[in-house]
């Protein structure tokens, strides 16, 4: 670092000196865990292409990194603004063109990733990594028809970037969808043998892999059992406050965002996130709220989530399954007319009013609502009983 520092001072302008600079500060960042050396260091790659006589692939090196580095520290955009003036300048270069794909993907811009990924494609019409995300791309707009044999080739290419269990998940879903079920579960089937996935109903992508794994749990199995005599206790006042909330002029309720439903109408009230307490609607639910502040299994879950949920009649979720086995999840029945069922894995129960039923929710399930009126539970994530206090402080948020 020292060597370039001191080279700089007699040339000042070499673009070579400037790169060497710029990778020894990379070097340093990361030894040192430094966002303020990785500033420094972002920069100074930019330096290094901006430097006068810069040869042309120093330039795009220089570049690359530096969107690299961006992407590292969270500054999608920007990341997606310098792939964007390299493409123009390197537009043969498929891979820059991939991580641009990539990067636009990260920061939930979709729409100007697809025509980056068909770009590709028209270039290099077998290329595997490019199918497979823009088969995604098509999934997540609903086009399952289009998105299935683009997932299908993109994983049967074996191309570096295609085989990882989100795309096996989203292919086996595509399948499902288009009433291919059967073809949907030999992908699972697949996917599970190759180690992607736990089994082929259970199909979370973030875990720890030696948790105990089924379907359905007791609150003492649980470890629950405490917390299940409180909420079950306390259940009618939990079900009042849930009504009050329930106000259809208020419009508290948030409809599910994650595209679970195949019809019907879905809302959620959120109490807790991410092991966060949300102040403002906690104050809506004051007594709900303390009731799970005593629970610290709950309130403390990083990887879950506390919240009201509303179901209306003629409600279908499809089959899914959470992100992460680190969690098990209770629902708590507060108006639960006939008709209305959840199945986990293989077996299919029904919700009590005023009693809490456990799953783990990494496992595959489905639900119907198929009453007259509408169906209202409590939400209560809390850790798997086997994670230690060590892995709970590790385990980044979900």
């Amino acid at each position: 670092m020292r060597r370039f520092e001191n080279l700089l001072i007699s040339y000042p302008s070499s673009p070579r000196v400037r790169w060497g600079r710029a990778r020894s500060l990379d070097a340093l960042a990361e030894e040192r865990r430094s966002n303020e050396i990785l500033q420094t260091c972002i920069q100074a790659y930019t330096e290094t292409a901006d430097s006068p006589d810069c040869p042309r692939m120093l330039k795009k090196q220089a570049l690359k990194k530096a969107a690299n580095r961006l992407a590292f520290f969270g500054k999608v955009r920007r990341a997606s603004n310098i792939y964007f003036n390299l493409v123009e300048e390197f537009p043969d270069d498929l891979q820059i063109k991939k991580d641009l794909g990539v990067q636009l993907l990260v920061g939930g811009m979709n729409n100007q990733a697809k025509p980056v990924f068909e770009s590709i494609l028209k270039l290099s019409p077998t290329d595997g990594f490019a199918k497979i995300h823009l088969g995604f791309i098509l999934k997540a707009e609903g086009d399952y028809k289009v998105a299935i044999p683009l997932l299908q080739e993109g994983l049967d290419s074996g191309d570096i970037g295609t085989q990882e269990g989100k795309y096996f998940f989203h292919l086996g879903d595509a399948l499902y969808r288009e009433g291919r079920t059967d073809e949907s579960y030999k992908v699972y089937q697949t996917a599970a043998d190759r180690g992607f996935f736990r089994s082929v109903y259970q199909r979370s992508l973030y875990n720890v892999e030696t948790l105990k794994a089924k379907p359905w749990w007791s609150a003492e199995d649980a470890k629950f059992a405490k917390a299940a005599k409180s909420l079950e206790d306390n259940w009618e006042m939990i079900r009042e406050e849930g009504l009050a909330l329930l106000d259809p002029e208020s419009k508290l309720f948030s409809p599910e965002d994650e595209g679970l439903s195949e019809k019907g109408d879905w809302k959620q009230f959120t109490l807790f996130q991410q092991g966060r307490k949300d102040e403002a609607n906690c104050k809506r639910a004051p007594k709900t709220c303390a009731i799970v502040d005593a629970i610290d299994d709950s309130a403390t879950c990083k990887r879950g989530q506390v919240k009201f949920s509303v179901m209306h009649p003629g409600t279908h979720v499809w089959p899914h399954c959470g992100p992460t086995n680190c969690r098990l999840r209770s629902h708590l029945g507060l108006v639960i007319p006939d008709g209305c069922s959840i199945r986990v894995a293989n077996e299919t129960k029904s919700w009590q009013e005023g009693k809490l039923m456990i799953f783990d929710d990494s496992f595959e399930h489905e639900v119907w609502q198929e009453a007259e009126s509408v169906r209202l539970i409590l939400i209560v994530d809390f850790w798997h009983p086997s994670l230690t206090n060590g892995q709970k402080h590790m385990l980044t948020p979900i």
